[in-house]
């Protein structure tokens, strides 16, 4: 098992990626700019959060190509249109699994968070 750390200093205490078993453990990606910032808009908010993730598999060599199961946890469940969107943009078919979940908050403002499972 190995777990991937982002270069910068990390307040939180989990790993942005966890390598075992041949598969990428993605943390959750939120709907933030670099700065940490919520990022307004909805079609904003939903790429920002696949950007943050992105960033996170890189720090295990991973890509959005390896992605095999994705989860979306969104403050409003109307945003499935912009996620399906992105969904077909962001990835060839076959598409890999996906869930998509209401949730009441989310950690900073922000309205959408990412996590996925990837090869390795």
């Amino acid at each position: 098992m190995t777990t991937h750390s982002d270069q910068q200093s990390d307040p939180h205490p989990y790993s942005p990626a966890f390598t075992a078993g041949g598969l990428v453990f993605v943390s959750g990606a939120l709907s933030i700019d670099p700065d940490g910032q919520a990022v307004p808009g909805r079609e904003e908010a939903v790429d920002a959060a696949l950007d943050r993730m992105a960033e996170r598999m890189a720090t295990a060599g991973a890509t959005l190509a390896d992605v095999v199961k994705l989860t979306y946890f969104v403050t409003d469940v109307t945003l499935r249109e912009e996620a399906n969107r992105q969904f077909e943009r962001a990835f060839e078919h076959p598409r890999p699994a996906r869930t998509f979940v209401e949730v009441s908050d989310l950690p900073y403002g922000a309205t959408v968070e990412i996590d996925c499972i990837a090869r390795a």
